[in-house]
């Protein structure tokens, strides 16, 4: 007994079509990619404490509206506190006991919240939310798989954690912090892509 196929337009995607109304712009978005583990790409924005790799990129295969990779969170360390500017961005913990650090003032007296992560475990964080990892393992590195709503690694390193809101802009769009609302990593002394442990 079998199922008779789904014409154009029903079935789980009903507002698909066989084919595309325009055709794709580039080879790259021509066909499916297969990036392989060896393969991630280091040359990404990064926050001191911690290794991004980008696996799913408009660099490595032409994305234009989602950025995939990894971050490695070393042994009994931290990350710099940071935000991803415009960028929704999922975490879903494969190794390691990863810990999310942000500042929660719902109730209206802001408090440090750390989320306790294990593997399988997913996380939300919603764009321009100031938070930080950490891996308090004395042993094991932690890893977890991101993907975020823009093309690249948006990272935006910041002197400190401060909940939403609570840190006021300049009709230039600078925080207190001094931070710009572009979502673009500032400049940091070191290496381009270096880490910084902290």
């Amino acid at each position: 007994m079998s199922t008779p196929p789904t014409q154009p337009g029903e079935g789980f995607h009903p507002h698909l079509h066989d084919s595309p109304t325009t055709p794709p712009t580039s080879s790259l978005r021509a066909r499916l990619h297969h990036v392989r583990a060896d393969a991630l790409d280091g040359d990404t924005a990064q926050t001191g404490g911690m290794r991004r790799f980008a696996a799913i990129s408009g660099k490595t295969v032409g994305s234009e509206k989602l950025w995939m990779g990894q971050t490695h969170v070393a042994p009994s360390t931290a990350s710099s506190d940071h935000h991803h500017g415009a960028s929704e961005t999922a975490i879903h913990v494969v190794s390691g006991h990863p810990e999310f650090v942000f500042v929660d003032d719902s109730g209206g007296t802001p408090q440090e919240v750390r989320l306790r992560t294990s593997p399988g475990d997913y996380v939300f964080v919603p764009p321009f939310v100031p938070h930080r990892e950490e891996n308090p393992d004395p042993d094991d590195e932690a890893v977890v798989v991101i993907a975020r709503s823009t093309q690249e690694a948006v990272v935006v390193n910041l002197p400190r954690l401060h909940a939403l809101g609570s840190a006021p802009r300049d009709a230039a769009g600078a925080g207190a912090d001094g931070e710009a609302a572009t979502g673009r990593e500032p400049e940091e002394p070191g290496e381009p892509g270096e880490s910084r442990e902290g």
